[in-house]
């Protein structure tokens, strides 16, 4: 065989390279790909960028920033960096607080109204919440009002919830004339109408989401508490068409280290009934919500918020104080700003995060724990409608019988709220 003939330098540079077909078949392959699933590519990419460059990843979750959200209106910061608007301090503000007056908001339960019921201060009224990195924006009726004309809005969880949503009316409810609005509840749904604006702010009891034998809006003071797996549509075929869902569900949860869950129905003659871990049982309802969430929301036209647990105050040594206190008698703010209470369980946060984060739709977690913890002051204590009438034991001891886990309005919620429309139309 003849060897092959050697090719000198010079020629090998003159002659016109060949283009190998199997070059041009991958390159033909990648091309093809890149238009057939190139949407898909970029909004992965996208979203992998959104993850590891979001600034305002309010801690335990990671909020991630989608494309453009329902009712965003623009940045929090002109220059366009991220704020964390839960990390701050309380300013005392005696020219723009409190947002309403007590007396001027009729829509506000007894069992909240703590200066008709004798609370012989103001000074739970005068805080303003300050951002370390930037300024909340004023809470404006007038825009919350436009953006949920023909819309509705709802709350769906527990009495804290509730009294964010009549905080809510009460912010807003001023500049609807008198004939013009309406209140009116139905079992466990209670519905604020501005008729003008064809617009409804609504509460739906359902402390746990789930299914469960604390479901009665009215009766509900059970101490074996027991929920349903899988029973998200009981409750949440009352909500949908919702176009703003605020959620939230913890305290419920606090019965112990377990909690007792039902496989079937309530109406089976033989119950089965396990039990798992609070925490477990918790990521439970977290999953379920989400995937309600995910098959009944629009993520382009709505919005979905969980608000994080509300603190109680019920054991002054967590803050260095006596024995046997809670909130009573409490006029001043804890200070310390690593403050945690012992009835707020961590464990309950980083559930959500691990949820929150693996969600495919936009949450926008409002983080209310930490700031919240500060105020000891704002609870009802002992200034409410009570639900039955006092012993003598009690009325010699008002300790006993202080309410350290509500809080007075106006007050605390209505900062949850002006965070909500902070988050509402300036989410980045």
């Amino acid at each position: 065989m003849k060897p092959p003939s050697p090719i000198s330098s010079s020629s090998a540079l003159l002659r016109k390279p060949r283009f190998s077909p199997y070059l041009f078949t991958l390159l033909a392959f990648i091309f093809f790909v890149a238009i057939l699933y190139g949407e898909d590519l970029a909004c992965i990419f996208s979203q992998q960028l959104e993850l590891d460059l979001n600034p305002d990843r309010p801690s335990p979750t990671t909020e991630k920033k989608w494309e453009k959200l329902a009712f965003a209106k623009g940045k929090l910061k002109e220059d366009g960096e991220g704020c964390d608007v839960y990390s701050g301090k309380w300013v005392r503000d005696e020219v723009t607080r409190p947002l309403y007056d007590e007396s001027d908001c009729p829509y506000i339960q007894p069992q909240l109204t703590c200066q008709e019921h004798g609370r012989p201060d103001r000074s739970y009224q005068y805080w303003r919440w300050q951002p370390h990195g930037c300024d909340l924006p004023s809470f404006n009726a007038s825009l919350m009002l436009e953006a949920l004309r023909g819309k509705r809005m709802m709350f769906v969880g527990d009495s804290l919830n509730r009294g964010q949503f009549v905080s809510m009316v009460c912010l807003l409810q001023s500049l609807i004339p008198d004939d013009a609005k309406s209140m009116a509840t139905f079992d466990s749904l209670t519905v604020f109408t501005a008729k003008e604006f064809n617009a409804t702010i609504e509460f739906y009891w359902a402390p746990f989401l789930l299914e469960s034998n604390s479901d009665n809006a009215v009766i509900h003071r059970i101490s074996d508490r027991i929920v349903r797996r899988g029973s998200i549509n009981k409750h949440g075929r009352h909500w949908k068409g919702v176009d703003i869902m605020v959620f939230n569900t913890y305290l419920w949860w606090m019965t112990g280290l377990n909690m007792k869950i039902l496989q079937g129905s309530f109406e089976d003659q033989v119950q089965d009934i396990v039990e798992l871990s609070t925490e477990d049982a918790y990521r439970m309802a977290m999953k379920s919500m989400l995937r309600w969430v995910r098959k009944n929301m629009n993520p382009k036209k709505t919005r979905v918020f969980f608000t994080s647990m509300s603190p109680s105050h019920g054991k002054s040594i967590d803050w260095g104080g006596e024995e046997g206190g809670n909130c009573y008698n409490q006029t001043t703010l804890i200070e310390d700003p690593n403050y945690w209470g012992s009835d707020s369980r961590k464990s309950i946060m980083e559930v959500i995060g691990e949820v929150f984060g693996k969600s495919k739709f936009p949450i926008t977690f409002l983080n209310i724990t930490q700031l919240s913890s500060y105020r000891r002051d704002a609870h009802t204590s002992i200034y409410k409608k009570q639900w039955s009438p006092l012993t003598p034991e009690q009325l010699a001891n008002p300790v006993s019988y202080a309410d350290c886990v509500h809080w007075c309005l106006p007050g605390l919620q209505d900062t949850w709220n002006e965070l909500l429309f902070t988050k509402l139309f300036y989410p980045y």
